[in-house]
């Protein structure tokens, strides 16, 4: 299985200098396995323009596209996904369910005047919408499992696994305001049925200790509590994501430091990871091969 990360930053994008190592735009994961054919997408920050604009002019089969929630960060880049405009491409748009309106409904408050200049009604690709089931789905040859997770509004993590690797992707989440290290049963820690054993786990690790209380509630990890989540559901491997917009590059390395002191108490320290914009990992049950890719971020 390879992931390609087009977007790994949080809340709004952050162009700059200071955030050239580890990219300025919002999240987006590409999930690339033995079928070339169809592509996985996790989330469509503004990452997605420049995966979009990767793709040959006749595109993939079939798109999938897995939403983990409707908040401005994981959908702007929606409008600017190329296929999206493609008469021929075939995509299809997964998000969690809503007790009020369609997913369909959702997206097109977002894909329509006064937000964006032409309506959803005049996209003209295939384009199919999918409330996340409760229930596991087989889609682009992989096994997905869904969970909703503790963020606000409807927000699902996603358990990605082929004959390879097994990946879990929670870039929003607080699962400390529900208990994590111990103070639980492990079956009642948010997110817990993505996370437990996965080969790499992608995970919000957006605040800093002395930043965490004044944002309590808002939906996010300090760092110490992401490195307990992931001990606590016995991850192979961890990988920072969903980085602050305010966090320059340096603070980023500072805050993976600060994450090491415990981690490397029972890890390597190579199995914690900054997620960088441009790189592309191979995950295997044995290995973890790192390599880049060109995007648009420097």
């Amino acid at each position: 299985m390879k992931l390609r990360l087009w977007g790994t930053r949080g809340s709004i994008p952050a162009p700059g200098p200071e955030t050239v190592r580890y990219g300025g735009n919002t999240s987006c994961v590409e999930v690339v396995g033995d079928d070339r054919r169809h592509r996985m997408i996790l989330d469509a920050g503004t990452g997605i323009r420049h995966l979009g604009n990767s793709f040959s002019v006749e595109g993939p089969e079939r798109i999938d596209i897995l939403l983990t929630h409707l908040h401005s960060d994981h959908i702007m880049g929606m409008g600017f996904f190329a296929p999206l405009w493609n008469p021929n491409q075939e995509i299809h748009l997964w998000g969690p369910a809503s007790a009020t309106k369609t997913l369909a409904e959702r997206i097109a408050r977002y894909l329509s005047p006064p937000f964006f200049p032409v309506p959803m009604s005049e996209i003209p690709s295939r384009l199919s919408f999918h409330d996340t089931p409760e229930e596991p789905f087989e889609v682009c040859g992989f096994s997905v499992t869904p969970a909703r997770v503790l963020h606000q509004g409807p927000t699902v993590g996603y358990r990605v696994s082929d004959d390879h690797a097994t990946i879990g992707y929670i870039p929003d989440h607080e699962p400390g305001l529900a208990g994590i290290d111990g103070v639980v049963q492990p079956s009642w820690i948010s997110g817990y049925t993505i996370a437990n054993g996965v080969d790499l786990l992608l995970h919000d690790a957006q605040y800093t200790e002395g930043e965490y209380p004044l944002r309590r509630g808002w939906g996010h990890s300090s760092i110490e509590q992401v490195i307990a989540y992931a001990l606590a559901c016995d991850v192979r491997r961890l990988m920072m994501f969903h980085h602050d917009p305010s966090h320059s590059d340096a603070e980023l390395e500072a805050l993976r430091d600060v994450g090491l002191r415990r981690w490397t108490q029972t890890r390597a320290a190579e199995d914690l990871l900054l997620a960088a914009e441009g790189v592309e990992l191979t995950v295997g049950a044995d290995e973890l091969g790192l390599g880049s890719f060109r995007t648009g971020t420097a």
